[in-house]
């Protein structure tokens, strides 16, 4: 699920505590875990719904029920009332300053090759846009981006508004890899 900024705000602050979508089927469950820019989100309830009441769409931070409606214009699918609260930080920012373990050099290894060669390209070229490296190496944006979302999730990458940085432990994983890649540019 993506949220307006003011929307995350309004969550941040506790005074944004729904959410309505527009679906065919529900595409969040009781207990999905989100991750967003302020923290992780966890469902605690998903409701279809004929029309969303004006106490439920003050609570997703809209002025009326009716103002719902017209955000969500399309007409297929029924309207769903997710409750959420925040349910803590983001895991993977305690996970860039920590030194990197066995565990993950053996995951970059399973992983393959391309897991060091992307890590030295982004230390080599920190803000370069994703296209520009996904061309260096040959690739579409859209798969060469989920591969560096992998290597986030080992808190390995920070994403920056255009590009990706190394993370205190991406830059450790790359210097302490033996005969780790040097000076390898896309």
């Amino acid at each position: 699920m993506l949220f307006r900024p003011a929307d995350l705000e309004g969550l941040q602050a506790g005074t944004i505590t729904l959410a309505f979508r527009r679906w065919e089927t529900p595409r969040v469950k009781v207990g999905s875990k989100l991750r967003t820019p302020i923290g992780v989100l966890e469902v605690t309830a998903v409701d279809k719904v004929k029309r969303p009441t004006n106490k439920d769409a003050r609570a997703a931070g809209y002025a009326s029920g009716q103002a719902v409606l017209d955000a969500f214009p399309r007409r297929t699918g029924d309207f769903y009332r997710i409750a959420l609260h925040v349910a803590g930080p983001d895991p993977r920012l305690a996970l860039r300053e920590l030194p990197p373990d066995e565990a993950v050099f053996a995951k970059l290894e399973r992983m393959g090759e391309w897991t060091y060669e992307y890590l030295q390209a982004i230390a080599d070229h920190p803000g370069l846009r994703a296209p520009d490296l996904a061309q260096s190496f040959g690739r579409e944006t859209l798969p060469f981006k989920r591969d560096v979302r992998k290597l986030k999730e080992l808190g390995l990458t920070i994403s920056l508004k255009i590009g990706y940085e190394l993370s205190p432990r991406g830059q450790l994983t790359l210097s302490s890899r033996p005969n780790a890649l040097r000076n390898t540019s896309p």
